[in-house]
């Protein structure tokens, strides 16, 4: 009699009309896939499953979209604030000083791709005032450049660059004057090592200067330590007349530096040293990538445990229903039929918790700076300290390739956790599931 009713139920799935065999996802599989999710009494543990696997998704997907799109911010902020003031290009003397500093500045600027060619002074300083010290990297340049840089346009909070050389002033970063405890009109001493030359030796060189305006880069190691003074002034104070120590050059497209390189040593008949924004900044850059990556595959784990959820989840499943199983089977329905109804079952639990996923995901990342200062007020405590992550305020860029990288993976990952569950309950004997009932 079991050879009989084996027989019979392959003869059955072998008459069937080609349509029907060859039909996805017919009405009935949907109706049984969708009762078994729901909770009863009897598989209530067997829900419970599904509830942490769709869970587990839905933190998954939208703490990978979150994080990556912090990355995002934080690399595309950091390259801003780095490049926008520091430049692509580096040029400095080799053998003898720039003192030809206007010409080599000339010859830059009629480079193809160059935008802004910058001559300056740089050197390292002591600044005080009445309330406070620090150290600081003063660059002397001119008032036309300084107007011109990228890093300072729209970003001078008080006082003014306008007549910046005539004022024989200086411009410093915000927390350097917090720091100091001075304002706009208020003086600051700069002091070097090595100023002038007596008879008893090298004595340092101390000088009082109007602070005329403060500016706020954004990037706080920037605006803790950066002074600017007027190229002429720099070049009494630190000993360079008539010189430049660097000459920084802005280039259309940051990607293209090896080509601008190429024209200034071919152009430029002159000993010089060259470097670019990627050798300055190559170790930062390549950590913040890593850190990146390693985040991606650490947070992918979250969705990999979740689908791993809803394998146990749908293995009970199949335990559970195996003689509902056995009786669908009896009644006509084929392996492939209670195939499609797990994949239904497994696939509906990732599709949702790809969608919430998403959702939630999206929400978090575009609002994300002002959930942390409600945060901050919340908790009287500052969580994003820009001491530390040298930004002031949190970033968040959504790149809508890596979106769809997660949200494609993340079912890939279901409807491949379903698969297995499905095809064991497609492969259970009914003779064997019946005859334990």
């Amino acid at each position: 009699m079991a050879e009989m009713s084996e027989s019979s139920l392959t003869t059955a799935e072998s008459a069937a009309p080609p349509r029907a065999r060859l039909r996805l996802f017919a009405p009935f599989e949907w109706v049984v896939a969708l009762r078994y999710v729901r909770a009863r009494r009897a598989n209530g543990f067997v829900s419970v499953i599904a509830g942490f696997s769709f869970l587990g998704i839905t933190l998954g997907v939208a703490t990978l979209i979150v994080v990556m799109s912090v990355m995002n911010g934080f690399h595309k902020e950091l390259m801003d604030k780095i490049v926008g003031i520091d430049g692509h290009a580096f040029v400095q003397a080799v053998e003898r000083p720039l003192t030809d500093w206007a010409q080599v500045t000339d010859q830059m600027q009629r480079l193809p791709g160059a935008k802004l060619v910058i001559p300056m002074v740089e050197g390292a300083a002591g600044i005080s005032s009445p309330y406070g010290q620090s150290g600081a990297l003063v660059r002397g340049m001119r008032e036309q450049d300084l107007l011109r840089l990228p890093g300072m346009t729209g970003n001078v909070k008080d006082g003014t660059l306008e007549g910046f050389d005539a004022a024989g002033g200086v411009a410093l970063g915000q927390r350097l004057a917090e720091t100091l405890g001075i304002r706009v009109g208020d003086s600051v001493s700069l002091l070097i090592a090595k100023g002038a030359s007596t008879p008893f030796g090298v004595a340092p060189r101390i000088k009082a200067y109007p602070v005329v305006a403060i500016f706020q880069i954004g990037m706080s190691e920037y605006d803790r330590v950066f002074v600017y003074m007027p190229l002429a002034e720099s070049q009494l104070f630190f000993n360079r007349e008539n010189e430049a120590t660097v000459i920084e050059a802005f280039i259309d497209d940051p990607q293209a530096v090896d080509k601008f390189r190429a024209d200034v040593e071919t152009k430029i008949d002159r000993p010089l040293i060259l470097t670019d924004w990627r050798q300055r900044n190559k170790t930062f850059f390549d950590t913040l990538q890593v850190e990146s990556n390693v985040m991606f595959i650490i947070l992918t784990l979250i969705v990999l445990v979740a689908a791993l959820n809803i394998v146990s989840g749908l293995t009970m499943l199949v335990k559970d229903k195996s003689s509902d199983i056995a009786i669908l089977r009896t009644m006509g329905a084929t392996r492939g039929s209670v195939l499609r109804i797990f994949l239904i079952i497994g696939a509906s639990i990732g599709v949702a918790g790809d969608i919430a996923g998403f959702l939630l995901g999206l929400t978090l990342a575009t609002n994300l700076d002002g959930i942390r200062l409600a945060l901050n007020k919340l908790m009287h405590a500052n969580l994003f300290p820009a001491e530390l992550y040298f930004l002031s305020r949190l970033p968040s860029i959504v790149d809508p390739r890596e979106v769809t990288l997660v949200v494609t993976m993340t079912l890939a990952l279901a409807i491949l956790a379903s698969i297995y569950p499905a095809w064991k309950a497609a492969s259970l004997d009914p003779i064997d599931a019946l005859r334990h009932e």
